[in-house]
């Protein structure tokens, strides 16, 4: 079964061609990061309009270096949501009208589920039976979560204010760092020679907060208004040794809240970090080091399926069975994984 995916959900036009069981043929994606970065961010209408021109070149890539013909694919996998309106509807446009065109079947897919399922794209996750512990870390969302099966999912706590990524991006801004933010702090930080100041940890407590948050809640609103006081009040600090602090200060809560979990639950097969966040080295490091103390396996998504792209999309339908839409299917910037419970 050959699948071609699409994603386009902020500033990535991307497609993909895999086939069953789980071998990616192809996978393109074109950046928009030099478009974004005089803004500081990315611009929506911009976005939209860079999918337009960019979704030809990319999708004829994608078939060219699958070895394939449009008339062999079986399917279309295309992200639903959630993501910027506009982005998402360039990419579901294209899909349909290719759905239509080849009569193939077309399958809406959840972004974060792709995410999610990209852990099975590294090898040592095929032979580690579930239920597994999953970090999902990225610029717009912070989850920890059970999956007991491909499609089975449980919110074991989520980020009540900013994500994760978010923070990063916001901080990597209040530091004078171009964007994307993420990468640059953790390369400045990689320079600093002494250590930094502490900042405060995104571990919210107490019942109102787990209403919200569930069992194991995040917040780092907080922490990036720590870090706007101490630029203020010192505008002399040595920004590499700031850079490492503040990373230091997201990463270690991202890993305490997964050595809770740990702790809690003693049936895990495995812990797994999913998302474009997953690409940082001293994330990856500390949660290496709480999987050797528990005795647990560490999957960790090759580096170039972290950030947002259009093989993890097509995965989905490839590994758990999903409902071809009809015409009528439309985008949702707002998509909520269906069935998927928030523990209190």
């Amino acid at each position: 079964m050959l699948i071609l995916g699409i994603e386009s959900s902020c500033d990535e036009t991307a497609a993909a061609v895999l086939a069953s069981p789980l071998e990616v043929r192809s996978s393109v994606v074109a950046s928009q990061i030099a478009q974004h970065q005089p803004y500081g961010g990315v611009v929506p209408e911009l976005a939209a309009r860079e999918h337009v021109k960019a979704f030809p070149p990319v999708l004829e890539a994608a078939v060219r270096e699958a070895g394939i013909a449009w008339s062999d694919l079986d399917g279309i996998a295309v992200t639903q949501g959630p993501g910027l309106a506009s982005s998402l509807l360039s990419g579901l446009s294209v899909a349909r009208g290719l759905s239509q065109r080849l009569n193939i079947p077309l399958y809406p897919v959840h972004h974060l589920e792709g995410h999610i399922l990209s852990l099975y794209f590294s090898q040592p996750a095929i032979s580690q039976p579930c239920p597994a512990l999953v970090m999902l870390v990225t610029g717009g969302h912070t989850a920890l979560m059970r999956m007991t099966a491909p499609g089975v999912y449980e919110v074991l706590g989520r980020s009540i204010d900013d994500a994760a990524g978010e923070a990063l991006d916001k901080g990597a801004r209040l530091l004078g760092l171009p964007y994307p933010g993420g990468p640059e702090i953790e390369k400045l930080a990689l320079t600093a020679r002494g250590s930094g100041p502490r900042f405060p940890r995104g571990l919210p407590r107490g019942e109102d907060v787990k209403k919200r948050g569930g069992e194991y809640p995040f917040s780092f609103s907080g922490l990036k208004t720590s870090l706007r006081y101490h630029l203020e009040q010192n505008p002399e600090a040595d920004k590499a040794e700031v850079a490492a602090a503040y990373q230091e200060a997201v990463m270690s809560s991202l890993c305490a809240r997964v050595e809770e979990a740990l702790q809690a639950y003693e049936d895990w097969a495995c812990v797994a970090c999913v998302g474009g966040v997953a690409k940082n080295q001293y994330l990856r490091a500390g949660l290496e080091t709480l999987c050797e103390r528990f005795d647990k396996a560490l999957v960790t998504v090759p580096i170039g399926y972290c950030t947002d792209n259009a093989a993890m999309i097509a995965a989905v339908p490839l590994l758990r069975d999903l409902t071809p839409a009809d015409e009528a299917v439309k985008i949702d910037p707002n998509l909520v994984l269906s069935g998927v419970q928030l523990r209190k």
